[in-house]
């Protein structure tokens, strides 16, 4: 298994993230959107999604009432700390609230308006998106009725403030990334091989069970339960659980969270007869059309280009190669299922209204899932594939080798 970097430089990793996403993309992501002030407030243990992209790693939860501000004063951005006094915060916020023993943190707030005086102030209130949905009704209602009439009419509401300052990648994420993928691959790798299957006895079950576990030994969280699932030849059910076979084709759906960061990966793999020493040409060819139509996402990805827009472009492409393909792949990031533009949904390959509208941006990751579909032994095969990629100014980058391979199991 691949080794796991020790609590602290996990720690010590996530905070040196954390530092370059305030200096680096909150200043492009509030002078983009132009407003003058940002507030992020979270009670204890009923966390805005933007409170983990925002806070250090030995602060994980709301203390009472969170309260943290971002300031436009000209090209400078400031941040501020509303919270009760912590050294935690203290490399990354300057503490505004420093008389809290007589001093109400409403009160601050107001002295912090009246400070900078900001035309607008965003909050994080969105019909239309969970990431920038984080304030709470209570909390809402409690600054409003206690911050001056004169701030509270400026207050505004910008749904691509948390989704960007999330999902724009760091440098120092981009180049963790493939890190995280190797372990993520290492437990797959585990799964799908001879020491871990036994034909005629071990079941999809059992493998989801193991990843889980493994895991776990690890130290590590999935974000979802992983999924295995198998096409063999006669059965009619593309996603069938049940007791693994010699000639099956195995599929698994799997993704972690390690250094704040997560994976979301779907492989194949083929469990020979006695008598095969190679993966059936039917099996390969179906995965050079699946490999195809990966490659036409990946050339109708463009900056500025919204989802809908891509998932239009690449099911047209497919559909004049003749390709048979359904199209849903998401932003993977601070969260799997993670802000950003949505590229189709696997029930709905027609354009989403507005999640599928918001625009790419470089610097992002992405789950480039899909299917196929061809034939094989007689019947319809689907390929089922997700490979966790970055789109950046070079193109798009597939974050762990083999995604064209088929794992073969004698």
């Amino acid at each position: 298994m691949k080794e796991i970097r020790s609590v602290k430089e996990q720690y010590q990793i996530k905070d040196a993230c954390l530092k370059e996403r305030l200096e680096l993309i909150l200043p492009k992501v509030m002078k983009k959107y132009d407003v003058d002030m940002w507030i992020s407030a979270s009670k204890e243990y009923n966390e805005d999604p933007l409170f983990h992209a925002i806070t250090p790693a030995n602060y994980p939860t709301a203390r009472r009432i969170s309260l943290f501000a971002f300031v436009k004063e000209g090209d400078n951005i400031h941040r501020f700390s509303l919270c009760m006094p912590s050294e935690e915060l203290a490399p990354y916020y300057t503490s505004y609230w420093t008389d809290f023993n007589n001093e109400d943190q409403m009160a601050c707030l107001n002295r912090l308006c009246k400070e900078y005086d900001p035309q607008t102030i965003a909050v994080n209130v969105s019909n239309n998106f969970a990431f920038s949905d984080g304030l709470t009704q209570g909390l809402y209602e409690m600054i409003t009725a206690k911050m001056a009439p004169e701030y509270a009419e400026r207050i505004v509401r910008n749904d691509m403030l948390a989704i960007k300052l999330m999902e724009l990648r760091t440098p120092l994420e981009l180049e963790l990334h493939p890190e995280v993928m190797e372990v993520a691959f290492s437990v797959i790798e585990e799964a799908f091989s001879s020491k871990s299957i036994i034909p005629g006895v071990t079941t999809c079950e059992d493998l989801q069970w193991l990843m889980m576990q493994r895991v776990k030994d690890l130290g590590l969280d999935y974000w979802f339960e992983p999924t295995v699932d198998l096409q063999r030849p006669g059965l009619d059910n593309p996603r069938y659980f049940g007791v693994i076979e010699k000639g099956d084709l195995l599929h698994c759906d799997f993704g972690i969270k390690y250094l704040n960061i997560c994976t979301d990966t779907q492989r194949l793999a083929y469990i020979a007869k006695d008598d095969e020493e190679s993966i059936p040409q039917e099996l390969l060819d179906g995965m050079k059309v699946n490999d195809r139509f990966q490659d036409i996402v990946a050339e109708n990805m463009a900056d500025g280009k919204s989802g809908n827009d891509v998932l239009i472009d690449s099911l047209k492409q497919g559909k004049d190669e003749g390709i048979e393909a359904v199209l849903y792949s998401h932003p993977c990031n601070i969260y799997g299922h993670g802000p950003g533009t949505t590229i189709g949904l696997w029930n709905n390959q027609k354009a989403i209204p507005v999640k599928g509208d918001v625009l790419m941006s470089y610097d992002t990751t992405y789950a480039l899932e899909l299917n196929t579909k061809s034939k094989a032994f007689g019947q319809d095969y689907y390929f089922y594939t997700e490979e966790t990629v970055a789109f950046t100014r070079d193109g798009l980058i597939y974050l762990h080798p083999g995604r064209k391979n088929i794992y073969f199991i004698k």
